[in-house]
């Protein structure tokens, strides 16, 4: 399985198939080749190319560069949308799917549970200081079991009932009996006809098999707002796992990353950055304009006359919005970096020397351009 085979091939669908059947198409494969079902000693590997496969197809915008250009990608700088696979609080695809044939981490919970609700789940989404100041809407994509759009979450075909589990009684549990030497040895365990529930459908629903539920390509807009730091998160109400045949649905629980910025530090709702001033300006006082956070925004920074390399000059109100703060800032602080001119000019440094004349300070003289010829032929003829 080393060459890539066609998405519609590995699926079996038609190229002009709509997400419905691609669903549907996906879930039948699934259940035919996942390792928790299949024998086949290749099942995780054909497992992995059916999920690709339906990553790519049930994505428009990835279908449609795959269509185009033969990768989900394109040919530059991908989809456009951020795409989010660590999704540490909740669960990856396989996790998903073992969740979706009763093994994997959800099958223990279910004892003792009548009708198991959905997990929350977890991702994180990095963001520029920028969009950190303005708020920004941003998109992400994410895999979950969401319920199940045949039988809206009952887990029921058409026609079907709901009726007591006739292996428990409604229990949930099963009792077994054993004998050893120390005599009888009683244990309780969940129901396998009814995986704990003490309910069985007589005709399940053919999309979710009965569960409610079923392995979905979610994409939701996250709406990020301004202030926000790192570490502070955002939930998103019922888009986290689904819960069992109708049971409550979990939250998606967004944990925002800010990202470093290449001129500013941030301290809470502060701003740092380092601020150039010209050498007479640090000693005269003046007046410099710097970039702000937000878009088009122009700082101006008032330099007191006889500031030093490394001092802090601070501008209220011009660093980041605070969160929920009703438009109200932290402060930009500057760093000052006095700027000494490489190259001067024959009447600046003229004035320049007065000055440390005046201020007796002493310089390295200029040397007039006759000084330096001469010099240049007493060293030749010294050779």
């Amino acid at each position: 399985m080393s060459d890539k085979r066609d998405y519609y091939e590995v699926l079996g669908v038609d190229r002009d198939a709509d997400q419905r059947t691609i669903k549907r198409a996906f879930l039948k494969k699934a259940r035919e080749v996942h390792p928790d079902v299949s024998d086949d000693p290749d099942a995780e590997e054909k497992f992995k190319e059916v999920n690709e496969a339906y990553s790519v197809l049930s994505d428009d915008q990835k279908r449609a560069n795959y269509d185009r250009y033969g990768t989900a990608e394109g040919p530059g700088m991908g989809s456009g949308y951020v795409d989010f696979s660590d999704i540490f609080g909740g669960m990856g695809m396989d996790d998903i799917f073992s969740s979706f044939f009763g093994g994997g981490p959800s099958s223990s919970a279910r004892a003792g549970s009548r009708r198991k609700n959905g997990r929350d789940m977890a991702v994180t989404l990095t963001v520029s200081l920028e969009e950190a100041a303005r708020g920004c809407t941003k998109t992400i994509s994410y895999d979950r079991l969401a319920t199940c759009e045949d039988c809206h979450g009952t887990g029921a075909a058409d026609g079907a009932s709901e009726k007591t589990c006739p292996r428990c009684h409604g229990t949930g549990f099963v009792t077994t009996v054993q004998r050893s030497i120390f005599g009888q040895v009683q244990s309780s365990s969940p129901c396998p006809d009814c995986h704990g529930e003490g309910t069985v459908i007589d005709h399940p629903c053919d999309m979710c098999a009965g569960q409610g539920r079923t392995p979905t390509h979610e994409k939701i807009d996250i709406e990020v707002p301004a202030g926000i730091a790192t570490g502070r998160q955002l939930r998103v109400r019922g888009y986290g796992e689904a819960g069992l045949r109708g049971a409550s649905t979990g939250d998606l629980i967004v944990t925002v990353q800010v990202a470093e910025h290449d001129r500013f530090q941030r301290s809470g709702d502060d701003l740092y950055c380092e601020v150039d001033v010209p050498m007479a300006g640090a000693a005269l006082g003046c007046t410099v304009e710097v970039e702000g956070i937000l878009p088009d925004e122009r700082i101006e920074v008032e330099v007191p006359a006889g500031t030093q390399y490394g001092d802090a000059l601070t501008v209220e109100g011009r660093g980041m919005p605070r969160a929920g703060g009703g438009g109200s800032r932290g402060r930009a602080i500057g760093q000052v970096r006095i700027l000494v001119p490489r190259k001067l000019s024959g009447e600046a440094r003229s004035h320049l020397e007065k000055y440390a004349d005046a201020m007796g300070e002493s310089y390295t003289a200029r040397r007039s351009m006759g000084d330096r010829i001469r010099d240049a032929i007493d060293d030749i003829l010294d050779q």
